[in-house]
């Protein structure tokens, strides 16, 4: 069952690189809050009950409602809505992200190491490559934001690797998440306006304390 939702996954983060739209960014992130909430009930069901619970909750409701309806908050307040003026990026994100995706299978492969599971670790380095893909391939800052959730989201993952074994390294990696997302978010919020229209990353040397 689980494999599904892992393969779900792994088309989300294909999805990411090629999309124009930040609506689609927005979706996509909320879609792998509750793909992560589907794998940490099944993955993680042996270890104790309350720490299941704090993990869904946290999957559930900060990474599969809270973060995406804060990501539409953030598309309203700004009115942007593409990645680009142009799709002069698209093919060249695409293109990375499958030689990503060929180097994270490489790397699994060659660990192969019985304590882990591949898999995750596998899908974790993936979503991490990805995140990096975004933030250096798009110029806008809002798809750098979500480049940082993505990054974030492959260390959940990477935690889950062994979070049967380790279930606090999975409550630091919630509280990472957590904490992360709340100062990028809170950034956005405070030092965004109507005034960065333009959006580019150059400008982030305009705003002010």
């Amino acid at each position: 069952m689980i494999l599904p939702l892992i393969i779900l996954y792994v088309v989300t983060l294909v999805y990411l690189a090629i999309t124009e739209r930040f609506r689609n960014f927005a979706s996509l992130i909320g879609l792998q809050g509750w793909l992560l909430f589907a794998v940490a009930l099944v993955r993680l069901h042996a270890i104790n009950p309350a720490e299941l619970a704090f993990i869904c909750l946290e999957t559930l409701l900060f990474k599969g409602i809270l973060v995406p309806g804060l990501l539409f908050a953030v598309i309203r307040r700004t009115k942007i809505n593409r990645v680009s003026r142009s799709g002069s990026t698209q093919s060249g994100s695409l293109l990375l992200s499958l030689v990503a995706l060929a180097v994270s299978a490489s790397v699994t492969y060659y660990i192969a190491d019985t304590t882990i599971d591949l898999v995750f670790f596998g899908v974790a380095f993936y979503s991490l490559l990805s995140g990096l893909i975004l933030i250096v391939m798009r110029r806008r800052i809002f798809s750098h934001m979500v480049g940082f959730l993505v990054i974030e989201n492959g260390v959940f993952l990477f935690s889950t690797a062994i979070g049967v074994e380790m279930p606090l390294l999975i409550n630091f990696a919630i509280l990472l998440d957590i904490l992360i997302s709340v100062l990028m978010l809170g950034i956005f919020f405070t030092k965004i306006d109507g005034k960065l229209h333009a959006d580019d990353a150059d400008s982030l040397t305009n705003v002010k304390d």
